[in-house]
């Protein structure tokens, strides 16, 4: 599966994304990880493709954030640049899942010890030290904080926390649920239709949602507003989702999710 992430003006984004793309190790991590999660744990995709989604989410939502006017804690913190920036968001969420090869439980704990040495190898000669540790350290704390209960602590990780969430259209139903193993989550992911990130209209960032029915607000209210709290980016995005399907009594017609706090 060739990559498609738009690496516009930077070199170094270009130059990872082309390493990644002939890892063979990390798509056998992947595998794993999917195994583990969907054959094993009974859970949703959270393979190769996962991986893609999330990381051309984070490279979307890093960008329109810095149209917005957001500095990236990378340039606030240690005056690297804003596509250093990139850099941190798409590796660390081609890296944050793939503890799953290891456990489904506590696989960001898992990621991190197999992440550490993997980032510095697919970074080698693009960067030397200290910028190099830099760009390491900023990944794993990314990948460490896209667990909802973990604290964000700079920008990058929000946006890596947030584009981790936003794969939920129909889409975590990518693998077939099984008879007797549906619930709330598989229900509510075949309810989104689509998930657009786009420039806001008060905020840099607007997501915007579409359902089919209601049951897809568990997956808005309930998952990505926790991530939001936790993110840094509440004051920067602003979610919209629609009901677009005519055969279910419209109990909204447009749901806003209040992230302002």
């Amino acid at each position: 599966m060739t990559w498609h992430l738009p690496a516009r003006h930077n070199p170094r984004l270009q130059a990872l994304v082309e390493r990644i793309d002939a890892d063979a190790e990390l798509t056998q991590l992947y595998k794993c990880a999917n195994i583990n999660a969907v054959d094993r744990a009974g859970m949703s995709d959270h393979g190769e493709v996962h991986i893609r989604i999330v990381a051309n989410a984070a490279l979307r939502i890093l960008r329109l954030l810095i149209a917005g006017g957001v500095t990236p804690s990378v340039v606030a913190n240690h005056e690297l640049t804003c596509e250093d920036a990139e850099v941190i968001v798409v590796l660390a969420s081609c890296l944050h899942d793939i503890g799953i090869a290891v456990h489904r439980d506590d696989h960001e704990q898992y990621s991190l010890i197999l992440a550490y040495p993997k980032a510095r190898q697919l970074l080698a000669g693009l960067y030397d030290e200290p910028e190099l540790t830099v760009i390491v350290a900023e990944t794993l704390h990314a990948i460490i904080a896209h667990q909802a209960e973990v604290r964000s602590l700079t920008v990058e990780a929000g946006v890596v926390k947030i584009a981790d969430a936003l794969d939920m259209s129909q889409g975590r139903s990518r693998i077939p649920f099984e008879a007797g193993k549906i619930n709330i989550h598989s229900v509510s992911a075949l309810a989104v239709q689509s998930v657009s990130i786009e420039p806001g209209v008060d905020r840099p960032v607007r997501i915007a949602i579409r359902l089919s029915n209601s049951a897809g607000i568990f997956q808005i209210d309930e998952l990505l507003r926790h991530k939001l709290d936790t993110s840094t980016l509440s004051p920067y995005v602003e979610v919209v989702a629609r009901i677009e399907a005519d055969t279910e009594p419209r109990l909204f017609e447009t749901y806003e999710l209040d992230v302002s706090h």
